[in-house]
């Protein structure tokens, strides 16, 4: 079954965006796939309420780690425009280069969400600018794919140790996905300039 799930891979057009089609055929996920905390189901997501919310980042206060990509994966509001917490957590030892199942880091899911204040908070505190998930995408292809994320592009394409070239498993650049995306392409042609 999976040689004919490649087979079809193969024929969608050079344009192919995963990220868009992630985004328009969400629905069509089945319900407890998207999550990459072991443990839990499709019973759970059913249960998701502020409460639940609560008790989890209760449960979670005495380890770091796993408080802060529960945190991330959930758009929580402890990356949500809250960065003293951030703080408070990297102060207590939380990893900014901690991943999850799937390789996310913190940046990426900075990138995700377009908070360019904690993106930069994360990279003042070494966290991999470059950092590839199970899936090539870096916090830059993230970023690219956001429609309103042009201070986020500048941080990102103004770091030194950044590295545009590099692709995605479709083997797209992140300028590749803004072209598509966004109206902000032109900023990577201008770090280009510099580079």
């Amino acid at each position: 079954m999976r040689l004919n799930c490649k087979k079809k891979l193969d024929h969608f057009p050079d344009d192919f965006n995963q990220l868009d089609l992630l985004e328009t055929h969400r629905h069509l996920i089945p319900t407890g796939t998207q999550s990459h905390w072991p443990g839990e189901s499709e019973e759970d997501e059913e249960e998701r309420t502020e409460e639940w919310y609560q008790t989890q980042e209760e449960n979670l206060k005495d380890n770091h780690k796993e408080l802060i990509l529960f945190a991330l994966e959930n758009n929580r509001s402890l990356v949500n425009g809250h960065l003293a917490i951030v703080r408070e957590l990297i102060a207590k030892g939380a990893d900014v280069r901690t991943v999850t199942v799937d390789g996310w880091t913190p940046l990426h899911s900075a990138c995700k969400w377009n908070n360019t204040e904690l993106a930069s908070f994360l990279l003042q505190h070494g966290t991999d600018i470059n950092a590839q998930t199970k899936g090539s995408l870096t916090p830059l292809h993230l970023a690219a794919a956001n429609r309103d994320c042009c201070r986020l592009l500048e941080l990102l394409l103004m770091n030194r140790y950044i590295k545009p070239q590099l692709t995605n498993k479709l083997g797209e650049t992140a300028y590749e996905i803004a072209r598509r995306t966004d109206m902000y392409h032109y900023l990577f042609e201008i770090a280009d300039y510099w580079t």
